[in-house]
C-alpha cells in the first residue's frame, strides 16, 4: 500500500489504531527500562564522571539506531521469511529470560547480584578496542552495541501488532521520547507491580507467535486460518490481547492483591 492508503486505514479506524500505537509505547517503554538497567550495569566500573558522559552517548546511540530500525521495519514487512525469523528471534528472548529467572531463584542473594553484573573483559568488541581508544571508548562502543540488538528487539515486537509502516513509525517514534522523560515512572511502576516484566515477556510471547505463523501463511495462503491472521481483525484482537495482559493484572492487583505487589519499602527507596 501507498502512503495514502496507509494513512486512509487509520482514518477509517482510529480506535484500534490508537490501541496499536498504545500497545507499541508500552512495549517500547517497558523494554526500554530493562534496556537501561543493562546499560547502566556495563558503565559501573567507569570513573564517576564518565559515566553519565557513557550514558548520554548511549541514548543518542538509541535514538539513532532506533530511527534505523524504523526503516528496516519497512522492509521487514514486505518479506515473509524475514517475519518469521523475528518471530522465532522474540521466542528465543522469552526461552533466554525464563532460563535466567530459573537461575537466579536457585542462587542466593550474594550470588544472584554477582550473575546481574555484565563482565565487560570478556565481550570481543571490548577486548578488541579496549587497548586501542580506552576503557571509556570502549564502553561505549558496546553500549552502542547492545543500543543495536534492543533496537532489532523492539522493531520485531512493533511489526508483529501491523502491517502498517506508519502506525509502527508513529508507535516506535512516542515510544522513543517515552523512553527519555517517562522511563522513571516506569521503573516506579514496575517496582510497585513487580509482575510487569513477566507481563512484557508474555506479550513479547504472544507477538513472537504471531510473527512465526508468518510461515505457515507463506505455505498455505488460502487456509481460513491464513485468511483471518492476514486480516485487520487480527491485528486487533492480538493488540485487545496484549493490553489486557497489562491491565487485567494492574487492576486484580490494585484491588486484591492479585498478583502481589511489590515491597513498599522498596518502592520508596527508588
Amino acid at each position: 500500500m501507498n502512503f495514502a492508503d496507509l494513512l486512509q486505514q487509520i482514518i477509517d479506524n482510529p480506535i484500534p489504531s490508537l490501541i496499536v500505537v498504545g500497545n507499541l509505547i508500552i512495549i517500547e517503554s517497558l523494554l526500554s527500562v530493562d534496556n537501561a538497567a543493562v546499560l547502566a550495569t556495563m558503565v559501573m566500573d567507569l570513573p564517576e564522571k564518565q559515566r553519565d558522559r557513557a550514558l548520554k552517548y548511549g541514548i543518542i546511540g538509541a535514538y539513532l539506531f532506533r530511527g534505523l530500525a524504523m526503516l528496516f521495519a519497512s522492509f521487514l514487512i514486505q518479506f515473509w521469511w524475514l517475519k518469521a525469523l523475528g518471530g522465532l528471534y522474540l521466542l528465543y528472548l522469552v526461552f533466554s529470560w525464563v532460563k535466567d529467572q530459573r537461575a537466579k531463584r536457585k542462587k542466593e542473594n550474594g550470588e544472584e547480584e554477582e550473575q546481574e553484573s555484565i563482565d565487560k573483559e570478556k565481550n570481543w568488541l571490548y577486548k578488541v578496542t579496549v587497548g586501542a581508544i580506552g576503557p571509556f571508548w570502549a564502553t561505549v562502543a558496546l553500549v552502542e552495541l547492545m543500543d543495536m540488538a534492543f533496537s532489532i528487539d523492539n522493531i520485531f515486537a512493533a511489526v508483529a501488532f501491523t502491517d502498517n509502516i506508519l502506525l509502527v513509525c508513529l508507535g516506535v517514534f512516542i515510544g522513543i521520547l517515552a523512553m527519555r522523560f517517562v522511563a522513571q515512572a516506569f521503573v516506579r511502576l514496575m517496582t510497585k507491580f513487580t509482575f510487569l516484566e513477566t507481563a512484557a515477556y508474555i506479550v513479547i510471547a504472544i507477538l513472537g507467535v504471531k510473527l512465526s505463523l508468518s510461515l505457515y501463511e507463506h505455505y498455505n495462503p488460502h487456509s481460513p486460518l491464513t485468511e483471518f491472521l492476514e486480516s485487520h481483525i487480527a491485528d486487533v484482537w492480538t493488540s485487545i490481547l496484549t493490553v489486557s495482559v497489562f491491565v487485567i493484572p494492574i487492576i486484580t492487583s490494585a484491588l486484591l492483591n492479585v498478583p502481589k505487589r511489590g515491597n513498599t519499602a522498596e518502592l520508596d527507596k527508588k
